[in-house]
């Protein structure tokens, strides 16, 4: 019992430090943060984290590695359901939507830190990223047939970077409805249309 509480302490700090990382990484840029400033944003020294860590790199390379896995899960998960591609559609698009308003940071460190991770976590990850990509492409190709590659690839990623515009979304009145406007723009982007319900 108490090997299982250590445990699930010891998880519970890593992801307190992954956190305030993502953070750190996000406002100031990787290569501004030091591991000092990682270990005071958290409230210990910095060489405190190498007994969690063993770098900062390894920080961002968990980071992004993590986030491009739940977002393939997401989507397999939604494939997974078994309905028709504009109920799938749409039910990936609100998954990501979610995903980057809670995610905000890390979106954020995927758009400007993904050139810093070394090259096999690179590889990986944009792997794990193309994969994402076209999984959906494969669903709007087939709701929209008469799209040449060229135009269903520009209007993947004009989609894409609507979905990801999360972190400057943060400082709009809260009464804005920010999912329903994304989700919407990501399917006028992708369909031509908001479908009626």
């Amino acid at each position: 019992m108490a090997e299982t509480w250590r445990a699930t302490e010891k998880a519970h700090r890593r992801e307190k430090y992954l956190a305030a990382a993502g953070h750190l990484f996000a406002e100031r840029g990787y290569r501004a943060v030091s591991i000092e400033d990682l270990g005071a944003a958290v409230g210990v020294s910095g060489p405190a984290l190498y007994r969690h860590f063993a770098s900062k790199e390894a920080m961002l390379v968990e980071l992004l590695m993590d986030s491009s896995e739940r977002l393939m899960a997401g989507f397999e998960a939604t494939v997974a359901q078994g309905a028709d591609d504009l109920a799938t559609l749409t039910n990936l698009i609100e998954f990501h939507v979610d995903f980057a308003m809670s995610e905000r940071d890390v979106i954020r460190i995927q758009d400007r830190e993904l050139a810093q991770l070394p090259a096999e976590a690179n590889h990986r990850v944009r792997e794990i990223q193309r994969r994402y990509l076209q999984g959906w492409q494969q669903i709007v190709a087939r709701l929209r047939p008469e799209l040449s590659p060229a135009d269903l690839e520009i209007k993947m990623h004009a989609a894409f970077g609507v979905l990801n515009s999360t972190p400057y979304t943060a400082r709009l009145d809260p009464a804005t409805d920010v999912r329903r406007v994304l989700a919407e723009t990501a399917l006028v982007t992708l369909l031509g249309t908001v479908p009626a319900r």
